[in-house]
């Protein structure tokens, strides 16, 4: 199986230090759902592995990211994308859980659902929390400049991780050498 998985805020569409909280403040990055669907007709599934910790800080209901992923999902098949399913973490930065990023436990319950090994399974992501967490579960961390990334390459992201501009070259670069 030819497996992706991608972090959402950041990297599909543009973050918020507030935290994106409903339909209407979610905006895709120009060009990421162009991407997503490249890969899908290319034969990749698409996985989303996010941190939501807006959930425990009352910002928003799980009504509302649903509402969130179904304007995502909407948008997406427009351009022959799918996503096979959203892992997130819905606790806080202080709750000490396993699955919140830089701890590796979503990755490790994609993998158990999905049943497949993660190693050599490329993370596109913009922190050093997602390429912790990836890199814990066996996951190949692949940086973009959008989001947050750009500050993570300037604080000195690990020397061998691949980055992009963003998750259209990414892509661009993936499907070049396939």
């Amino acid at each position: 199986m030819k497996l992706i998985l991608l972090d959402r805020d950041g990297v599909i569409n543009f973050d918020s230090e507030d935290h994106i909280k409903s339909e209407e403040e979610w905006r895709a990055i120009p060009g990421s759902l162009q991407a997503i669907g490249r890969l899908c007709r290319a034969g990749w599934r698409v996985v989303i592995i996010t941190n939501q910790s807006g959930l425990a800080l009352g910002k928003f209901t799980v009504e509302h990211l649903n509402a969130i992923h179904q304007k995502m999902i909407a948008h997406l098949s427009q351009y022959g994308g799918v996503i096979d399913a959203i892992f997130f973490c819905p606790h806080g930065p202080d709750a000490g859980c396993g699955c919140r990023k830089p701890e590796p436990g979503l990755f490790l319950d994609a993998a158990r659902r999905l049943r497949v090994s993660l190693e050599g399974v490329r993370y596109v992501c913009d922190k050093l929390n997602d390429i912790k967490a990836a890199r814990a579960a066996g996951a190949t961390p692949v940086l973009v400049r959008t989001g947050y990334g750009a500050k993570t390459v300037a604080a000195g992201a690990p020397p061998d991780i691949a980055v992009h501009d963003d998750l259209a070259a990414f892509v661009d670069a993936l499907l070049e050498d396939a």
